[in-house]
């Protein structure tokens, strides 16, 4: 296959991203039951297509990265995080999470970050090595931070310098 393709989101992106979102959903990532209809819209008032890059494969939309800010302080507003990745199941080991990866960092230092941040869930095996040989590191665990399926599962807080 091509190489991942990345773009800015734009409005007409939200019924596939809400589409995909849904697929993709697995407790290995998610800290909240999948949503059921009505479906919420994808873009919210928080979070719009300003905040999202897409990834394309053959013309084909097969992920996202959300990005945005960790909090709304002044005083934290050097450090972006990426709030949400998602890849199709079909195109999984065709290096659209790196490459959605890759393109988050690149925004980040355009918007003139210093640093980027990450949450990811303990048992999230694949994507903890994925954000390491990205250049994330560990920078703290929340033992047991959720409940998921009946089980605890810690809160990895990953990040890098810009």
């Amino acid at each position: 296959m091509s190489e991942p393709y990345i773009r800015p989101a734009v409005p007409d992106d939200e019924e596939t991203l809400g589409r995909l979102d849904r697929a993709v959903w697995s407790y290995r990532h998610a800290v909240r039951p999948p949503e059921q209809p009505p479906y919420e819209p994808f873009f919210t008032e928080r979070f719009g297509p300003r905040d999202h890059l897409v990834a394309e494969l053959g013309g084909r939309v097969v992920g996202y990265v959300r990005i945005g800010f960790p909090t709304p302080l002044a005083s934290n507003a050097h450090v972006r995080q990426i709030q949400g990745l998602a890849v199709a199941g079909e195109a999984r080991g065709e290096g659209v999470g790196r490459a959605l990866i890759r393109a988050a960092v690149a925004e980040a230092r355009r918007q003139g970050a210093l640093r980027i941040t990450l949450r990811v869930l303990g048992h999230n095996t694949p994507a903890r090595k994925l954000y390491e040989s990205e250049g994330f590191v560990v920078e703290g665990v929340q033992p047991e931070e959720f409940c998921l399926d009946g089980t605890y599962v810690d809160d990895v807080l990953m990040g890098r310098r810009l």
